[in-house]
């Protein structure tokens, strides 16, 4: 009996010792420089998260349906025939004009200064009240100082009997319309502007 309480006593009596050697050792505390150093890296890092983030939120905004810079919705029978005085979205900043060479979507803003031309039906044209500039019901430059024709928004017809998709072509041009042709859905999209070319 001695025996077996020797050697059990012997094959304990090391892992008591190695659990006191464990709970003998100690982890300094971090001194007040240290513990500055880390609030001072953490503050740092987190700053510059922020910033980071905040300017890749500027730099890809996001807009919503039916807000400026975003795409609007277009009801097809509010299309205008050929000829016909243009329909005017104060809300998206266009107008959808249907001239002989086509329908387009205009950026309503004078390309001289930034001021608002009006369509004076009288006249058959979009007349600038600032400065005088005159524009075409194609959105073409007639007269004035501006230097350009107004600028255009991508304008995009799905017709409903085949699905088929037709849209303004990379240099602004009009887009013909089938207006025997069920039309299913109309869509500008704000935020992809064509800059026409300086005349002269």
């Amino acid at each position: 009996m001695a025996t077996a309480s020797t050697a059990r006593a012997k094959s304990i009596s090391p892992v008591s010792t190695s659990s006191q050697a464990t709970s003998s050792i100690q982890v300094a505390a971090p001194s007040r420089r240290e513990f500055l150093y880390y609030i001072w890296g953490a503050s740092m890092a987190l700053l510059l998260g922020e910033a980071t983030a905040g300017l890749v939120w500027f730099m890809f905004p996001r807009f919503k349906e039916g807000e400026f810079g975003g795409t609007f919705m277009f009801k097809p029978e509010d299309l205008p025939a050929e000829g016909d005085a243009p329909v005017s979205v104060p809300s998206g900043r266009f107008h959808v004009t249907y001239a002989a060479d086509g329908m387009r979507a205009l950026y309503g803003v004078c390309t001289h200064l930034g001021c608002l031309p009006k369509w004076v039906p009288t006249n058959n044209r979009f007349e600038c009240p600032c400065h005088g500039s005159k524009y075409q019901l194609s959105g073409k430059y007639i007269e004035g100082p501006a230097p350009r024709d107004l600028d255009r928004f991508i304008l995009t017809i799905t017709y409903a009997d085949n699905g088929q998709v037709i849209t303004t072509p990379p240099d602004g041009g009009g887009i013909e319309v089938d207006e025997n042709r069920p039309i299913a859905s109309v869509t500008i999209n704000t935020g992809s502007r064509i800059k026409s070319p300086n005349h002269g």
